[in-house]
């Protein structure tokens, strides 16, 4: 298969995403709308929690859908880095949250279609996506305990 002849840069198209209602913005907004997405994180960095940082990221890489491949690997390893920065440190564990959402993907279309469902309804609700980001956390932090008491005895 190979590399796209567009890999890191934006789609030059419209582009449709196979099983969803969401059509992705036309390739004009990109630029404004990626700038839009940063801002909104360093604006809200030191007031927002890093559960809602890394939600919003995945969610909003995923709806703008700035590339004509990987935009669901990237809008996951983006929000994992957010997450670990946003922490402070990177998180240990053998099945990580993008690991997670790569293993079973419909928990993950789901948040994602339920924040789609309120910015269409004018408003950010990232509800879904930080319950669901917080049980993966937590899947992740459980596994590293459970491997070290393994390990310690």
């Amino acid at each position: 298969m190979g590399l796209s002849g567009y890999a890191g840069n934006w789609r030059p198209s419209g582009i449709e995403i196979q099983g969803s209602g969401h059509t992705p913005p036309d390739p004009f907004r990109i630029p404004e709308m990626i700038e839009e997405l940063c801002d909104y994180v360093n604006e809200r960095w030191n007031e927002k929690s890093p559960l809602h940082l890394a939600s919003y990221v995945m969610w909003r890489l995923n709806w703008i859908h700035p590339f004509t491949d990987g935009n669901g690997r990237t809008s996951r390893a983006a929000s994992y880095l957010i997450l670990c920065v946003k922490l402070g440190y990177l998180l240990p564990g053998k099945l990580t949250i993008p690991e997670q959402i790569s293993a079973d993907k419909r928990p993950y279309y789901k948040a994602l279609e339920e924040a789609d469902i309120a910015w269409r309804e004018g408003k950010i609700d990232l509800t879904a996506m930080k319950e669901l980001l917080g049980s993966m956390l937590a899947a992740q932090l459980v596994a590293v305990h459970e491997d070290s008491k393994l390990g310690g005895e």
